[in-house]
């Protein structure tokens, strides 16, 4: 994602090559033409200003904006992309980048759910994501955590975030970070959407117990109309109807 030291925390998204094994309609083998999915994006403040009404007509249908990071930090075009977003058309969902050896999960999940990563069912909010990666700051690449402390910050900031807002959050992660620091946890894929990080021509393995994605990041160097420089580009896996019904939670 776009962020303070994006391509460090990027190129742990790189390198993976076993597939995925099927495991329903569903499951994630294709490249991005797969014809069953939604283009999106997704930004923050080093896309600068953005002219949300060109993203939407160049054929963009949902973008993820950075909120927050931490337990203080605001993306400072959050609230223009997040409101803009939503005027021109383009189904919107807010993410918090997890910091996880700065405080508890509860902690950054309220900051989250009260600077943006609220919801609401209006058919253009998704519910937040949880953008949780390798550390690109001081204090080893899982934050040193270990996996069964990794698993209870994760659980922690889920069960706030759905507490506070009635939503099971999004997980951003690559297979390599997750399945190390977690341990391959698996618990949270059964309620959890996941959106896969992974720069290629398909998704590859998933992270462990996850079947499917719901969303995939294949691309750091996408170009939109609308958007100065490279963005990051995503699809949904599947139509723009079905992107709604999450939106909604239908």
């Amino acid at each position: 994602m776009a962020r303070t030291q994006s391509s460090l925390r990027r190129a742990l998204a790189a390198g993976l090559t076993v597939l995925a094994t099927a495991a329903a309609a569903l499951v994630a083998t294709a490249g991005p033409a797969a014809a069953a999915t939604t283009p999106g994006i997704d930004v923050s403040r080093y896309q600068g200003t953005i002219n949300w009404t060109s993203v939407r007509n160049a054929g963009i249908q949902f973008a993820f904006i950075k909120a927050t990071e931490g337990t203080s930090y605001k993306d400072p075009n959050f609230n223009a992309n997040y409101v803009n977003a939503y005027n021109a058309g383009v189904i919107r969902g807010a993410y918090h980048f997890a910091r996880p050896n700065i405080s508890a999960g509860s902690t950054q999940a309220n900051y989250l759910a009260s600077n943006g990563g609220a919801w609401s069912a209006d058919s253009r909010t998704l519910p937040a994501a949880l953008d949780i990666e390798g550390n690109p700051y001081s204090g080893g690449y899982c934050y040193g955590l270990s996996t069964t402390g990794m698993r209870n910050w994760v659980q922690d900031f889920l069960n706030t975030y759905r507490s506070r807002t009635g939503r099971y959050a999004v997980i951003y992660t690559t297979t390599s970070w997750w399945n190390q620091c977690t341990g391959s946890w698996t618990g949270p894929w059964a309620n959890h959407p996941l959106w896969l990080a992974r720069w290629s021509s398909t998704p590859g393995a998933l992270p462990a117990g996850a079947s499917v994605w719901s969303f995939w990041q294949y691309t750091s160097t996408g170009a939109v109309s609308g958007i100065s420089g490279n963005v990051d580009r995503n699809y949904w896996n599947g139509d723009r109807s079905r992107l709604i019904a999450l939106a909604n939670n239908t």
